[in-house]
């Protein structure tokens, strides 16, 4: 019986070759992705686990956002990073409301106001990577206190009649005047915002660090209306002034 070998088409040589090539491709596509993976620092990978004791990194405002959407993970969240807190109570006020509220332990004063668990979740991860260090790396001491006007307030952006309702009518945003430190000194948005000092250092950098955190963060630089404090905010579009 006489073998008959038949000529490889140019057509099946050149499919051959393309498999071939995709084929490395997906290999080493696979590769560089356990490399990454492994190597990479969780904060920077969207697919790794949210953790209030990790730095801000690329990842972390996509995180925050899914988290945020999901009432059950978010108190998740809170739990796993140790922050206390208690279910907000609902109020319901016309185009007002305390929906999905937490009351979250910390350094804020006046203490636990309520607030929707996303900004609380914010909240607890600028104090935690942003106020901390900075204190310690700035002032050389430890932060006491974070005082603040207030989250809730039913009124329109402004309380001006005719326009949108405000993220404070929904407790969706944190309005930061203040600091005080362990060794007895105090750094306010009014009045070292734009100083050389240490204090103003320090307020320059919550600023700065809260707009890697919230999707709208207002200062002075913004408006005469933030004059005197930080106005933090949670989704939406981001804007960092």
């Amino acid at each position: 019986m006489k073998l008959v070998l038949r000529e490889t088409s140019p057509e099946a040589r050149s499919l051959a070759s393309a498999a071939g090539f995709l084929l490395d491709l997906l290999l080493a596509g696979l590769l560089v992705f356990a490399l990454v993976d492994r190597l990479a620092p969780p904060q920077d990978l969207p697919w790794k686990p949210f953790s209030l004791n990790q730095p801000i990194g690329l990842a972390t405002a996509g995180k925050l956002a899914r988290i945020g959407a999901d009432p059950a993970a978010c108190r998740a969240a809170l739990r796993e990073g140790g922050v206390r807190f208690a279910e907000g109570e609902t109020r319901e006020t016309g185009y007002c409301s305390t929906r999905d509220t937490v009351r979250a332990a910390g350094r804020l004063a006046p203490a636990a106001p309520v607030m929707t668990c996303p900004l609380a979740l914010g909240y607890a991860l600028w104090e935690h990577q942003v106020l901390v260090p900075a204190s310690r790396e700035i002032m050389g001491s430890r932060l006491v206190r974070v005082e603040h006007y207030g989250t809730y307030a039913c009124r329109t952006i402004y309380g001006r009649p005719g326009e949108r309702p405000s993220a404070h009518a929904h407790a969706a945003a944190l309005d930061v005047a203040g600091f005080r430190f362990a060794d007895g000194r105090r750094a306010t948005v009014a009045a070292d915002f734009r100083s050389g000092s240490d204090e103003g250092h320090f307020v320059q950098a919550a600023r700065n660090g809260a707009c890697r955190v919230f999707g709208t963060v207002l200062s002075p630089d913004y408006n005469a209306a933030h004059r005197d404090h930080l106005h933090l905010e949670g989704g939406g579009y981001r804007l960092c002034r």
